[in-house]
């Protein structure tokens, strides 16, 4: 069976992570990658700037009992001012399900988290974006998005995309980044 791009995800940075990392989730929406890092990390910080966002991300932890998130109810364009090494990221773009959609993310907030997000990122370190598009202005997300990482060094990142090819409508699709471990030779 072919993995669904947050499956993906998922897998791609829980191969990174262990009880010493710290993580962000840049878009903590209803929480669930918030609690899928917070199950494989030692401590996460997770943004969003919807209170709706925050309270049913509190509500999923506590369920669980799970206490190492620190949540901001701040944009993820202020990240670099709560962390400043990180080993994953998870990014999803577009807007929060079953809330207020003419709340998006946006091209210019978005690209000044991925790159803070990029600075932030310990060697071997992982990034993986969930770019939803289908949403007035999500097409301009998209593509500022892809021309940003495409533009970062191949020296120093990987940049891969993972998308189904013959779905109607605008699927969403997966962007990996792994900042590349430092040569000593």
């Amino acid at each position: 069976m072919v993995q669904k791009p947050l499956e993906l995800a998922h897998e791609f940075l829980a191969q990174v992570l262990g009880p010493d990392a710290i993580a962000v989730d840049a878009t903590m929406g209803n929480g669930h990658d918030t609690l899928f890092l917070a199950q494989h990390s030692g401590h996460v910080h997770a943004f969003d700037i919807q209170q709706v966002a925050l309270e049913k991300t509190q509500a999923r932890l506590a369920a669980v009992g799970l206490a190492n998130v620190s949540l901001h109810l701040v944009g993820h364009e202020q990240l670099e001012q709560y962390v400043t090494s990180i080993r994953a990221a998870i990014f999803n773009l577009g807007y929060l399900p079953a809330a207020d959609k003419s709340l998006v993310t946006l091209p210019e907030t978005t690209l000044v988290a991925v790159s803070s997000a990029c600075r932030a990122l310990v060697p071997g370190g992982r990034i993986a974006i969930m770019v939803y598009w289908g949403h007035a202005g999500g097409p301009e997300e998209k593509d500022a998005l892809l021309d940003f990482v495409q533009t970062l060094p191949q020296e120093h990142y990987t940049v891969m995309e993972y998308k189904p090819l013959n779905q109607r409508n605008t699927p969403p699709f997966l962007i990996m980044i792994e900042k590349k471990e430092e040569n000593h030779g």
